[in-house]
């Protein structure tokens, strides 16, 4: 048996059934399992490791709900930077289609390593371009790599350009090869059991992509194995005009006809919807991943996630592609959401409120269109792991996993914040993480990762993206 003992929390944020936030505390954990947490003369004094957190927040390890890491490789790319989505897409297509195994592997370590030193835990990560030899297994090699708590897809492209598709024909897959690797990735790889490192979802990429067909078959694959459903939804009015003039239904609407609606699916953006669409996510069970960042970067638009919240729909936060963000930082991410959730408070309509639009923003009839900060930290928390469909992460208490990380609050940054601790995590600048531990295991310690030398991974790393992005 391991033991953690993570003791001298000046603040510790549960995000337990209380919502406790508990000063001078600490966590003792077994096996990757937390056994107590609480003030510190209430846990044991000893254990196999001991991480003393004197002067630190601790929070529960944050869950990004959407990524696609093999875009590190692309990041900054220059045909790439002013561009909405399709064309932005279109930009990048044959360079992914070129990403080796050896490619992918580097780029998703470096993207994990920005997750955790951000205090990212879980990683769902939404890959759907799979040629040149790369495939899921060199991405769940370097999550074990980094050890790093994560969600992989199977993702797929079927639809080329020849048959009314956005990407080029030479960058799909046969729909039949598509499905046996799928089975073939689920069967090697899933763990359905608490505390698992690994889970498979199989995410088609987005309606654009793949015909009706696959999607049809990916969920009844998804819903014989007990496994989650993924793809992009609304993320722009192309995508509605393309569903439009395709199927002459809006996106929301079209996906219900494919069996795509259900307690088993999440979104990512899912920003260009309107009530009835949010009130029927409800109904369904539906997540949606907020990738603010993302959002502003292609000019995609602000995701209605105050009322996404109101309605009852399972939120998480994303980070997205990393070459739409461009980076893989959670709390960059945790900041942006609060911030965008603000600015929509301003807007007119469509983007803004209808109702109290000619009301000051601080009238009390408004109060609840304020993104508050611990309800932020809640999306990036226990919003994820209810969008992955786990109840064993996302909160620190008794029976979870031990997946945690920590903020030094006596910091520049932090200076003259302290009247609020918890609030100034997102009030404030994006900190790096101290401590990040995942299962038990510290992968973040003192600030530098403790599993990976980075400087030759990140040196190899870069001479792949600028060999595959010059190799036309």
């Amino acid at each position: 048996m391991k033991t953690l003992l993570a003791t001298n929390a000046e603040i510790l944020v549960t995000m337990d059934t209380e919502r406790r936030e508990l000063k001078n505390a600490g966590i003792y954990a077994e096996d990757g399992i937390i056994k107590k947490v609480g003030p510190v003369g209430e846990l044991p004094q000893a254990a196999d490791t001991v991480i003393d957190l004197s002067g630190q927040i601790v929070l529960p390890g944050f869950v990004n709900c959407h990524h696609h890491l093999n875009q590190t490789l692309t990041r900054c790319l220059p045909a790439a930077q002013n561009n909405n989505l399709f064309p932005w897409l279109q930009a990048q297509y044959r360079i992914w289609a070129r990403i080796t195994p050896e490619a992918s592997r580097l780029s998703a370590l470096v993207g994990l390593a920005e997750l955790a030193l951000s205090g990212c835990t879980t990683v769902f990560d939404h890959t759907y371009l799979f040629k040149n030899g790369n495939s899921a297994d060199c991405l769940i090699d370097a999550a074990r790599e980094i050890g790093i708590r994560f969600h992989c897809s199977r993702g797929s492209m079927s639809l080329g350009e020849s048959r009314g598709g956005l990407p080029p024909d030479d960058c799909v897959e046969d729909e039949d090869f598509i499905l046996k690797d799928t089975q073939r990735v689920i069967e090697t790889y899933h763990d359905a059991s608490h505390g698992a490192m690994t889970r498979i979802v199989i995410a088609p990429c987005a309606p654009f992509t793949v015909t009706p067909e696959l999607l049809k078959e990916s969920a009844a694959l998804a819903r014989h194995y007990k496994v989650g459903l993924h793809t992009h939804l609304c993320e722009t009015l192309d995508e509605e005009r393309y569903t439009l003039s395709r199927f002459g239904m809006r996106p929301v609407e079209w996906m219900e006809t494919v069996d795509w609606l259900g307690e088993d699916v999440w979104f990512a953006h899912a920003i260009h919807v309107d009530d009835d669409e949010i009130r029927h996510f409800a109904r369904c069970g539906c997540g949606a991943a907020h990738c603010p960042s993302s959002n502003m970067r292609l000019a995609s638009g602000i995701a209605p996630i105050k009322q996404y919240m109101e309605a009852g729909v399972n939120v998480g936060l994303g980070v997205d592609g990393s070459a739409s963000n461009d980076s893989s930082n959670m709390m960059q991410e945790v900041r942006a959401a609060f911030l965008l959730a603000r600015l929509k408070m301003g807007l007119r309509p469509p983007e803004g409120p209808a109702k109290y639009m000619h009301l000051s923003p601080s009238h009390p009839k408004r109060s609840n269109e304020w993104m508050t900060a611990r309800e932020t930290l809640e999306l990036a928390t226990l919003g994820g792991a209810r969008v992955l469909g786990r109840g064993d992460i996302g909160a620190i208490a008794e029976g979870m996993c031990a997946d945690f990380f920590s903020l030094d609050l006596h910091t520049v940054d932090f200076a003259g914040a302290l009247h609020d601790p918890v609030a100034a995590v997102v009030f404030c600048a994006p900190q790096k993480a101290r401590y990040t531990v995942v299962n038990g295991r510290v992968v973040v310690d003192q600030g530098r990762m403790a599993t990976v030398d980075l400087m030759p991974v990140i040196e190899q790393h870069n001479r792949w993206s600028i060999g595959i992005a010059n190799d036309v």
